[in-house]
Order: C-alpha cells, then structure tokens, then sequence
C-alpha cells in the first residue's frame, strides 16, 4: 500500500469513527476516535493471534505514513499555528515568568528525574538500560502536548491565569524539549560530548534562532496582510506562512515549533485586530478551526493505530506501568519548585500545582519523537514505555481534568 492509499483509509477511519461518536456516543472527539482506533488495533491483534493475517496490510500502512515524520514534518505546524492564532499576547506577557519557568527549569528537572527514575524501573525489572537513553525518555515525555492540552482547555472554563500558563506552556515548551532530546541522542547514538558550548550553541541555534525567524517571517506576513482585503488570498498567506516557514526552519535548523508559534503569536494578536477586515476574521478563524479539528482526529486514530507497530515485551509492561505514576512525580516536583522562588510564590498555589501536574498531559508528539529513534537494542524500550504513558495520559488525565478545572479552586 502506497502512502496515498494508506492516507485515506486513516482519513477514512476517522471519518466514520467521528460519524459514530458524534451518533450515538457524543464523547470527546480525541478521546473517541483514540479508543475506536485502539479497539481497531486490538480487534486486528486478536485476529492474528487465531491464525489470520490481518495486521500485515495494516502494519505496511501505518509504515509508508510513517508517524513520526507525518506529525514533525507536516501536521505539527498546523496545528501549532492554529492553537497560537487565539493566544493574547497581554495574557502572556503578564504571565511570562512563570510561563518562562514552566518552559524551561520545569522541563529540565522533569526529564532529569523522569529519566532517573525509568533507568531505575529498568534496573530493578532486570532489563538495564543504560541512562542516557532513559534521559532520552525523559526528554521527548516531559513537555506537555499543546493538542491535548488545548484541546481540553477548548471546553474546560478553567480560571483564565490558569489558562494563560497552561496554553502558553504548552505551546513553548516544545521547543526546549527539542534541543534536550536532540542532545542526549547525540550522546546515545553518536557520543558527542555534553559541554557547555554544544549546548549554548545547540540552545541559540534552536530556541532563539527558532523566535527569530518565526517574527521575521510573521512581520512579513502581516505586512502583505495589511496591504489588501480578500480573505482567500490572506487564507493562503497564512498557509504559506505556516508550510514555508516551517520547511525554512528545517532548512536553517532552527527550531521550527517555535518559529510557528511565535508567528501564529503575532498574526493572531496584529494581523488579525489590524490588518483584516471582520470578514477575514471571520473566515480566517473558520479555516484555521477546520483545519485543527480534520487533524486532531487524524492524528488520535494514528496513535490508536501505532499500537499494531509495537513491539511488546512482559517486562517493558511492567516498565510502562511504573513509569506512569514516575512521570506523574517529575511532573510535580518540577511544578512544586517554582512555589520555593518567592517571585513565583503567588502564581503556583497548592491547587495550581496539583492542576498544572495533573494537566500535563503527554501526547502525538512523544509517540512520534520516540518512533523516530534509530534503530537500536533499545529503541522498542522506550516506544513501548512512551505509548503507555501517553496513553494513559490521553484516556485518564485528559477525561478527568475539564471535571477538574471546573471545580471552585478556592
């Protein structure tokens, strides 16, 4: 099956699996279309466990889609793009420390403990793995997922200080997370030394050269937008922003998730209130909207999917299941030690903890970074403990946490 072929049969699957939800069981839709997909892959796995062949055709599918590069590469833009347009640029700056904290300190010391502690699972089920790759772990797992979490933010009316942190986290935290996981690979796979300059370099090169060009190119945008009044051609600036700004990215080796967000960042909060007609809001606002909710429900049926790739081991099942709850304690001891910074006291209250631990919820984009792990004796690992996590994430944070951001948080 060629990749065409295989792009329409998930188009299709998620389709109908959002025809039926939206029929007869009216859940969430991510939330949906990931257990319809789940019960897909199951249904196929206990097909070939009585002898029939079913999951080969469906295997070589999901293998010329190729997760990883689809969502990085393509869906991951979009995506990004869509959730920054309505971001409030005030709502940031009066936020940004901690935001800036959560982005940064709190994604290091999560992907230190939660890498400490995965080496330790390993270790203590008897299938060692050596740190660095569990650092690894560590690194792709740690941010938090902007689709998830904006997606549960969509129907949630949490308290908007809480909005702010957790939207603007989610957005930004990618890219810090990236040049983490890009550097313990290097060391994994390759031996490159951890010294201060490779990581300084690899920080500006990313982040900051990410930032860049993401206003460069956002500012030349919003200049072509000021100067006419058509909504289809301003559609389509935005698109080629988002497409060609991206390919840029990757091209100069910056960050491109960052680059994104902050152009997304300045059409959504200039373009949108000064260089567009109400019309072109209005339609603009309508694109970009189909466009995020035709690619959530692509992505969930491809996580779901993703199971029949998996190359399951008794022992890294054991190894997923205590990770979880391992997770869970580096997410909040990475949130809790914001509360120690007397300039950040006020912003991280107790409840604010518990929320911000409990909504860091994982999703597509760990899955595809540890599907994009050369091959290696410990690559199946760390798929395998991903998916988990992630799942649980989805399936039993995401379905709890809208119920707990509604209730009074004082």
């Amino acid at each position: 099956m060629d990749a065409l072929s295989a792009a329409a049969a998930v188009i299709t699957l998620a389709a109908l699996f959002s025809w039926i939800n939206h029929r007869y069981i009216r859940q969430p839709a991510s939330i949906a279309l990931l257990l319809f997909s789940l019960a897909l892959s199951l249904g196929v796995v206990a097909l070939g466990k009585l002898g029939f062949d079913a999951g080969r055709d469906a295997k070589h599918a999901l293998g010329a889609i190729e997760l990883d590069r689809v969502l990085l590469d393509t869906m991951l833009s979009f995506l990004l793009f869509a959730g920054a347009l309505h971001v409030d640029l005030g709502d940031l700056e009066r936020r940004k420390w901690p935001i800036a904290f959560l982005v940064s300190a709190g994604v290091l010391i999560s992907a230190a403990l939660a890498g400490g502690a995965l080496w330790w699972i390993f270790q203590t089920v008897g299938r060692p793995v050596p740190l660095i790759w569990c650092l690894l772990f560590g690194a792709l797992i740690s941010p938090t997922d902007p689709i998830a979490v904006l997606g549960v933010l969509k129907s949630a009316r949490a308290e908007k200080s809480l909005q702010v942190k957790m939207a603007g986290e989610a957005l930004l935290n990618d890219g810090f997370g990236l040049v983490l996981f890009v550097l313990f690979l290097g060391i994994a796979t390759r031996g490159e030394q951890a010294t201060f300059g490779n990581v300084a370099l690899l920080f500006v090169r990313e982040v900051v050269g990410g930032a860049l060009l993401g206003l460069v190119i956002g500012y030349v945008v919003y200049r072509m937008l000021a100067a006419i009044n058509n909504h289809k051609v301003e559609i389509l600036l935005t698109l080629a922003l988002v497409m060609g700004g991206y390919a840029l990215a990757l091209a100069l080796h910056v960050s491109g998730p960052i680059a994104i967000v902050v152009a997304g960042i300045l059409i959504g909060n200039h373009a949108r209130k000064h260089a567009m007609s109400e019309n072109s809001r209005e339609r603009l606002d309508e694109f970009w909207a189909l466009i995020d909710e035709i690619l959530v429900a692509v992505l969930f049926v491809m996580i779901g999917l993703e199971l029949l790739r998996l190359q399951f081991h008794v022992t890294y099942a054991w190894a997923a299941a205590l990770a979880i709850p391992a997770v869970l304690a580096a997410r909040l001891v990475s949130v809790a030690i914001a509360a120690l910074i007397p300039a950040l006291r006020a912003d991280f209250p107790p409840y604010v903890i518990g929320i911000l631990t409990w909504g860091g919820l994982r999703g597509g984009i760990s899955v595809a970074l540890a599907l994009s792990l050369p091959p290696g004796r410990h690559r199946d690992a760390i798929i395998t403990v991903t998916y988990v996590v992630v799942l649980f994430s989805i399936l039993v944070q995401g379905l709890t946490l809208s119920k707990l951001l509604r209730r009074p948080t004082r």
